[in-house]
């Protein structure tokens, strides 16, 4: 259809106005004016945040409020985190000058096999099933990292900082809506046990927004770490009831696998983008890696005029995505184990090598990945195997900023919402599925494995000016975390968002060909563009992440704080700044049309307004069909001025641009097909704006 594209005169770049920072540090800008300066969390829950704001202001620093946090997590958001999972809690030691990480996260019972997950044939168990038995329970690392940590780099005592909790679980907590919504949602999972069904369901219906949630047994489990420290859990009687109830469920952890956890400190993993120093998760996380490596990739392109959420951007950044995730599948796991790759995925020759393989105007259908230890002169530990995809994941995450200077980015989980969905009896607190974390086929270097601890997603995250730290970030969301903060920081970084802003700015997560999540707010044509490259967005919208982040401007000792709004994010400063996200708005499936058309098997984003049967044939709205089909692209669009009341039709245009043309009239379906070597691009030689570094 060559006298389409002849409708297009002039490509127009589209110019962005930046808002100019009033602060030494991105992330700040002359809006956010009443900075606190005593210490400022931000956190998922609004009573866990009062919980870290109280600490800091009776004197305790940001490891103190960390641990209170997290304890009272466990309370007001037990689905997500609490003493039956682990995490990883990111420190700045001012004094010492020193970022460190504690890992406390969970490890397999000693009983275990790399086959832990395959049925009799030899084949995995379905992560339905498999996520909710004994098996996929590891050995909870969470109390043990917050004793660990207070007692490292903390001013107060276990017994103090846990008080809080244990006042909210003996006198009850109002169930917000972000509560209400995941107790809805995993009802079945609850009602399969009977602790789990007695704490969260009234006569077997769940709890709703506003109810009054009281959990006595959680109560008396704090009371007893209170008096008796971790010993209570890990060598008491709560430790004792864990593993009968392991084992009773199918699981092999015994108290000696208990007795023998360990929390290791370990040194986090180090990169740069546009000059500012990245510091996140060390393996066992792959997290951290993988954002410093689509940081890296992306850092190679002219992000900021490419413009926030623009088509370009967001073809680029799926790209780099899936370069990196399939790096992050291969080669990443607990270090103790095998060698990771560090210095060789960081390489800026192998970033390099990596984004030439990124095609300016199609989505790459192979990604594989690449060979970092060439840049290490080492060979791989293990083959790497083909790795099957979980549903994503939950987790919690916060951040916080104490008056000395001290920072704590702290992402904590039992994994899946309500976790392996099995309570403690007579103790109230769900166990983690982190088992599951470990691939159910054998083979390759997360594989199941005694002692090990299975592969995150978690990315707890600084990010430093000259030397300082100026912003602690992180979100839960399994491997979307990696997305989310990697979306975040570029956000702020590249284009120059205020931190409350870059969070709440729409983000898309895709760890392979094709499929692309996506969150509401972004615009249809850029889906509509990217779709043309070969991408597949979803065909409904869903919410990414929950990203937690705190800032503080080293010149004006400031800070500021930004928290998402699909849980109840809250940022409170000691002496001054308040934040509390409001309930997003309820996504609405959109209404069907008189047909549907696909293209190479995919649905495109048609709304009913924008299609009608004339004739008994298939028409669409003229824009919207020509920037699906890749014949015209967003930016041209101020030239060709379209008239929303104009349509084309699809079997015409479709044949015109090469596709193959398969009309179902019965079905109402169009089918469309067309091999990617197939499509003609007038830039086919470009390589986009490329900055050489």
């Amino acid at each position: 259809m060559k006298y389409l594209k002849s409708l297009i005169l002039v490509v127009f770049m589209f110019g962005f106005t930046v808002t100019s920072a009033a602060a030494s540090v991105p992330g700040v800008d002359q809006s956010m004016k009443k900075g606190a300066t005593k210490g400022i969390v931000s956190v998922s829950h609004p009573l866990a945040a009062e919980v870290g704001k109280k600490i800091l202001e009776e004197g305790g620093n940001a490891v103190d409020a960390a641990a209170a946090i997290q304890l009272s997590l466990n309370v007001v958001e037990p689905m997500m985190s609490g003493i039956g999972g682990g995490g990883f809690m990111m420190i700045y030691n001012k004094a010492e000058d020193k970022i460190t990480m504690i890992d406390s996260r969970e490890i397999a019972p000693k009983n275990v096999n790399p086959e832990l997950f395959l049925d009799e044939k030899g084949k995995p168990i379905p992560f339905s099933k498999r996520h909710t038995t004994g098996k996929a329970v590891g050995v909870p690392g969470t109390l043990k990292g917050v004793e660990t940590a207070l007692e490292k780099y903390g001013t107060m005592e276990l017994a103090e900082v846990i008080n809080p909790a244990i006042k909210q679980a003996d006198k009850g907590i109002k169930v917000n809506w972000s509560m209400a919504k995941y107790i809805d949602e995993n009802k079945q999972k609850l009602q399969n046990n009977e602790a789990a069904a007695s704490v969260f369901l009234l006569k077997g219906q769940p709890l709703k927004k506003g109810d009054t949630l009281v959990q006595t047994d959680l109560a008396k489990t704090f009371k007893l770490i209170q008096k008796q420290g971790s010993e209570a859990f890990y060598t008491g009687e709560i430790g004792e009831s864990m593993i009968k109830e392991v084992q009773k469920q199918g699981g092999t952890m015994t108290a000696e696998d208990l007795e023998n956890y360990v929390v290791k400190e370990r040194e986090p993993v180090k990169s740069t983008y546009r000059g500012y120093e990245v510091v996140s998760a060390a393996p066992p996380s792959s997290g951290g890696l993988t954002v410093l490596q689509i940081l890296k990739l992306m850092e190679g392109y002219d992000v900021k005029k490419m413009g926030a959420n623009s088509p370009e951007y967001f073809h680029y950044l799926t790209e780099a995505m899936h370069l990196a995730y399939a790096d992050r599948a291969a080669y990443m796991a607990d270090e103790d184990f095998y060698d990771v790759p560090k210095k060789g995925l960081l390489n800026e020759t192998y970033i390099k090598e990596r984004r030439a393989l990124i095609n300016s105007n199609r989505a790459t259908a192979e990604i594989k990945e690449g060979d970092p230890w060439r840049y290490e002169g080492k060979e791989p530990a293990l083959e790497s195997t083909v790795k099957e995809e979980n549903p994503i994941g939950q987790t919690t995450h916060f951040s916080i900023i104490d008056k000395w200077g001290n920072f704590v980015s702290y992402t904590t989980t039992i994994e899946q919402v309500f976790g392996s969905g099995i309570m403690v009896p007579g103790y109230g607190f769900m166990l983690n599925n982190e088992m599951t974390d470990f691939d159910a086929a054998p083979g390759g270097v997360n594989q199941v494995e005694p002692g090990k601890r299975p592969r995150s997603s978690m990315s707890p995250t600084l990010l430093l000016k000259d030397g300082q730290p100026f912003m602690a970030i992180g979100s839960p969301g399994g491997p979307t975390i990696i997305a989310s903060v990697a979306e975040t920081i570029m956000n702020v970084i590249d284009h120059q968002m205020p931190i409350q802003e870059a969070i709440l700015t729409p983000r898309i997560y895709s760890a392979g060909y094709p499929t692309v999540r996506w969150e509401p707010g972004i615009d249809q044509n850029t889906r509509l563009e990217l779709m043309a490259k070969g991408h597949v967005f979803e065909e409904k919208p869903e919410h990414i992440g929950n990203v937690q982040a705190v800032i503080l401007d080293n010149e004006t000792g400031k800070m500021y704080g930004g928290a998402d709004n699909t849980r109840e994010g809250t940022v409170l400063g000691v002496d001054r700044f308040f934040y509390k996200s409001k309930e997003p708005k309820e996504i609405k499936e959109e209404k069907k049309g008189p047909f549907i058309l696909k293209v190479n098997g995919a649905v495109y984003p048609y709304t009913a307004d924008q299609m009608k049967l004339i004739d008994g044939k298939p028409y669409i709205q003229s824009d919207k069909l020509l920037l699906g089909l890749g014949l015209i692209k967003s930016e041209d669009l101020e030239t060709y001025k379209p008239d929303k009341k104009s349509y084309l039709p699809v079997i015409t245009v479709a044949n015109g641009a090469g596709f193959k043309v398969e009309w179902n009239e019965e079905k109402k379906e169009i089918l469309l097909e067309k091999d990617s070597s197939d499509y003609d691009h007038p830039d086919d030689d470009e390589d986009g704006d490329i900055i050489t570094n």
